[in-house]
């Protein structure tokens, strides 16, 4: 058997997920808060054939949660992450945790995402303002004022070391595990007026996938070129029959 032929296959297999995260990567890379997803490749030795043959996995796929881009904006409504928290929203279905702090106060003084989702307080309930309590001031540990009396604080969160990501919308993610409220504000905090962009580096993205396309192409002439050896020796056989 021509172990040549899954081993392409299976790099094409790997291929073309990795192409999949690229592109996504790609078109979110202006997206406020969203984290790039990577895939880890790894390889399976067979011992089927006289010699060792290294296939390789499909990959497994993890949310990067390297920062992004800072950028201040001015609006006292907009906050950012110093370090590495997250803010919680109260999605539909439970609790989603997003690097987009994007805020908006509706005509009852909720604190609501740009989604129209309540932003939680770091024991998990809704942030209540007043509408008519004038300009709001967010500290760095997110202790919410509003002219000079404390009204609420933004809940920040981290995720347990080894915790797995899901994706949930554009830039929110669910841990696998329970999250943990910050309490040492040594090193994390609350940017009021500036927002996170994507941790997307287009330029590095596109050359990633050039290079992904251009494996893909040759993965795809091995198998071309195995293939035709394969025909010509049937035929050979045939003819000496």
């Amino acid at each position: 058997m021509q172990t040549s032929l899954p081993v392409a296959l299976s790099a094409q297999i790997a291929m073309e997920k990795r192409l999949d995260t690229i592109a996504d990567n790609i078109a979110n890379s202006r997206t406020v808060g969203f984290r790039a997803e990577e895939v880890k490749f790894e390889s399976f030795l067979s011992t089927a054939a006289k010699e060792p043959v290294a296939f390789a996995s499909t990959g497994e796929h993890y949310i990067s949660t390297r920062t992004g881009e800072m950028t201040q904006t001015g609006n006292g409504l907009d906050m950012a992450v110093n370090g590495d928290a997250w803010f919680a929203i109260q999605g539909k279905t439970g609790t989603i945790y997003t690097r987009d702090g994007r805020m908006q106060m509706n005509d009852a003084g909720e604190l609501l995402s740009m989604n129209n989702e309540p932003i939680l307080d770091v024991g998990g309930a809704p942030l209540q303002l007043n509408p008519n309590g004038g300009p709001i001031n967010i500290a760095r540990d997110g202790m919410i004022t509003q002219n000079g009396a404390q009204v609420g604080a933004v809940g920040l969160f981290q995720m347990p070391a080894n915790a797995k990501l899901a994706r949930v919308g554009t830039s929110g993610v669910r841990p696998d595990q329970a999250a943990l409220p910050v309490v040492d504000f040594n090193g994390i905090g609350v940017m009021q007026g500036f927002v996170e962009g994507a941790n997307v580096n287009p330029v590095l993205e596109m050359t990633r996938l050039i290079d992904v396309q251009r494996a893909f192409e040759s993965a795809a002439n091995l198998l071309q070129t195995s293939e035709k050896s394969l025909d010509d020796a049937v035929s050979m056989l045939g003819q000496k029959a």
